[in-house]
């Protein structure tokens, strides 16, 4: 087949974007489907970005549901939405009547991090097919009983790690993988540094959320919440609850699983580490700062955020490899390369480097080279976001694993997972990838499950 590159795509495109990342070229999908072909999707969780999938889904499939907890937060707004609203969903706010419904085939999730994978594994027992929002998992051991979940069930599950979707970090792989820059010695993701809050009051539970739902498997908590509004998202500035529930260790990982979800997966998507039994087996966190004081790795104070708010770890592969994650380097947001014979950095704006600039590099990758490394299927498209989606679907027509399989996805946020553990623990720990265990660390692995609340159990699978 003929080469394609970078600068030719984005000329015949005309450069589009999309939410901030470049036009994809080669990704696995499909075309416009007829009305008699279209899937039925039910979709929990239509906050900000619940609704932003919800939008590409309504233009590959037919939206029959949609289930929020928080009437004016999610459904209200998801309901004035016309894209959304027109194929007249109905509306709940108990993911179980989703699962109920036989009709629907696709279960969408955008929850906060800590119902992601309850939700996730009893549609998948249900016999829906699952998109899930990232980061997949709160935990380790969640990321063992979605993979069985998926293996049980044999139905599609992608994640919404998009990235893997798009051209520009396509491209970045192939340069890794095909060997331009050498032998990699050390990759740096910038994931930027979490968030730091003053104390934040307890405040009165709006009356159109159900908080105990909510909270879920997470421990009992007061509901905190300013009465400023964080404009963007439609919630307060500083609160327990939607979107700032990142910042807190009952429901997240703070930056780690919140953009670590994203650059770390292409990272040893790249190095062809994301594999079962793969990945680093050192973490030392160089720096771990966190908002508020922690003994024994958990957080003394409770009604302000808590995750790491500046961080470095070095987590070291047995050929040497190092993959640091860090809230800051001189290279900016995003992945940076460095090989014996060169230097690269990706971003969701462009590639860097020098090799990369080499006009002989851009045009050696073929479809074939694009199709290889996205389980086999390619298709050129202006929407990633929708593409992501038609990639699923076209999986569930004509099998294979999605651009976003829970299988690699899992590796990728078990780094994330370990490496916030190292940053609480404040210690180096030794990993062992293939018992997904630490080594002769009894405390740390205690760190790799959570109790859950009486009445919001996982399924164990």
């Amino acid at each position: 087949m003929s080469s394609i590159s970078r600068r030719v795509f984005l000329k015949t495109t005309g450069g589009a974007t999309v939410a901030g990342f470049a036009a994809p070229a080669l990704i696995c999908g499909l075309h416009a489907e007829s009305p008699n072909e279209r899937f039925q999707v039910g979709f929990v969780g239509t906050g900000p970005q619940g609704r932003a999938n919800c939008r590409d889904f309504s233009d590959v499939s037919d939206l029959v549901a949609l289930c929020d907890l928080d009437e004016s937060y999610g459904l209200a707004p998801a309901m004035k939405d016309n894209k959304i609203n027109r194929s007249k969903p109905i509306t709940c706010s108990d993911y179980r009547r989703v699962l109920d419904r036989k009709d629907i085939d696709i279960v969408g999730i955008a929850t906060p991090d800590h119902w992601h994978i309850k939700i996730a594994i009893e549609a998948l027992l249900a016999g829906k097919h699952v998109f899930c929002e990232k980061p997949l998992t709160l935990t380790v051991d969640e990321g063992r009983l979605v993979r069985n979940a998926v293996k049980k069930s044999g139905k599609v599950f992608q994640v919404g790690t998009m990235q893997r979707s798009t051209e520009l970090f396509q491209t970045a792989v192939l340069i890794v993988q095909k060997g331009h820059l050498g032998k990699i010695k050390r990759v740096i993701c910038h994931i930027d540094g979490g968030l730091v809050s003053p104390p934040i009051p307890k405040a009165p539970i709006p009356s159109t959320l159900d908080w105990n739902t909510w909270l879920g498997q997470a421990p009992e908590a007061e509901y905190i919440a300013t009465t400023e509004i964080l404009e963007r998202f439609g919630c307060p500035l500083h609160t327990r609850g939607h979107h700032e529930f990142r910042w807190f260790f009952d429901y997240a990982g703070g930056k780690f699983t919140d953009w670590g979800a994203h650059h770390v997966d292409v990272a040893l998507w790249a190095l062809r580490q994301d594999g079962a039994g793969q990945g680093p087996s050192k973490f030392n966190p160089v720096i771990a700062e966190h908002p508020i004081p922690l003994k024994d790795g958990y957080p003394t104070v409770h009604d302000q955020y808590q995750t790491a708010s500046k961080f470095q770890v070095d987590c070291q592969m047995d050929d040497g490899i190092v993959l640091e994650v860090t809230s800051d380097s001189p290279h900016g947001n995003g992945i940076f390369f460095e090989g014996t014979q060169g230097n690269m950095h990706v971003s969701r704006g462009r590639i860097k480097g020098n090799v990369y600039e080499n006009e002989k590099v851009q045009n050696s990758f073929t479809k074939d080279d694009y199709a290889a490394i996205c389980h086999g299927k390619n298709l050129e498209s202006d929407n990633i976001m929708i593409a992501h989606k038609r990639n699923m679907l076209a999986c569930i027509r004509d099998g294979g694993l999605p651009m976003s399989d829970v299988f690699s996805n899992v590796q990728g946020i078990n780094l994330c997972h370990i490496a916030c553990i190292a940053t609480r623990l404040g210690r180096e720990l030794t990993w062992d990838p293939n018992a997904e265990r630490f080594v002769n660390d009894d405390y740390a692995n205690t760190f790799l499950s959570r109790t859950q609340r009486k009445g919001f159990e996982i399924p164990q699978v």
